[in-house]
């Protein structure tokens, strides 16, 4: 049985602007193993972000397959995709993409609302608040869960997003840039956090950035130029 979690293959992508057709991704294959780490690193407009979105299930290829397992999931239907995303798929994102008018918890929170849905959520709310509090606390910010985002700091907002993608137990987390909008002082912690959750839960995780420390800690790095993958260490 392969332990692979995902691979894709022959990812192409283009947008149209002005007339012009601009060529995103040109022919991408990767694939990521079980508790790997692999980065993701390039100049602006490589197509870095994009192939992300795509492998999340954010955006569609023009061409190309994505399987998790053996399942073509891009050739699936939108429920499908759907249901993947919200089972398998952890999302940690530059700018946080937390709701400021919720608590820190509330925030976390809404993963599992998401998951359940309406009719499941009334008999799974204590045992979801109780584990989304347990994640927020495990990630230092037990004494912060009645905070909101405006009285949270920038990293110990990205750690509120990092809990909202761990607690529903994805098989892959993907993170946009996740130290991009943080000091020096405050990414080495959450590059620390990232990999001390990597080797305590075996957590796979892809990561787009173009911070060399946070690059430097992965396990592969895959470079893209121009669309294309020019290098994989």
């Amino acid at each position: 049985m392969s332990d692979s979690v995902l691979r894709a293959e022959n990812i192409h992508k283009s947008y149209t602007l002005g007339g012009e057709t601009l060529e995103i991704l040109q022919g991408v294959d990767l694939s990521i193993t079980r508790g790997e780490i692999l980065g993701i690193v390039g100049a602006s407009g490589a197509g870095k972000s994009t192939l992300l979105h795509i492998l999340g299930l954010l955006d569609q290829p023009d061409g190309g397959s994505v399987f998790f397992g053996e399942e073509d999931v891009i050739h699936a239907s939108r429920g499908r995709q759907a249901e993947i995303r919200n089972r398998e798929i952890g999302f940690v994102f530059q700018f946080y993409h937390l709701l400021p008018e919720l608590t820190a918890l509330e925030n976390v929170l809404l993963a599992p609302m998401m998951r359940s849905g309406t009719m499941g959520w009334f008999g799974k709310r204590t045992q979801a608040k109780e584990k989304s509090a347990a994640m927020l606390e495990s990630l230092g910010l037990g004494q912060r869960l009645r905070h909101r985002p405006p009285q949270l700091s920038g990293g110990e907002r990205q750690r509120v997003a990092i809990a909202r993608a761990l607690v529903s137990d994805p098989s892959i987390l993907f993170c946009d840039e996740p130290t991009g909008n943080l000091d020096e002082k405050t990414s080495e912690g959450i590059i620390s956090l990232l990999m001390d959750i990597n080797r305590e839960r075996r957590q796979t995780m892809v990561l787009v950035t173009h911070n060399d420390d946070l690059a430097g800690s992965t396990d592969r790095l895959l470079r893209l130029t121009s669309g294309r993958v020019s290098k994989i260490a």
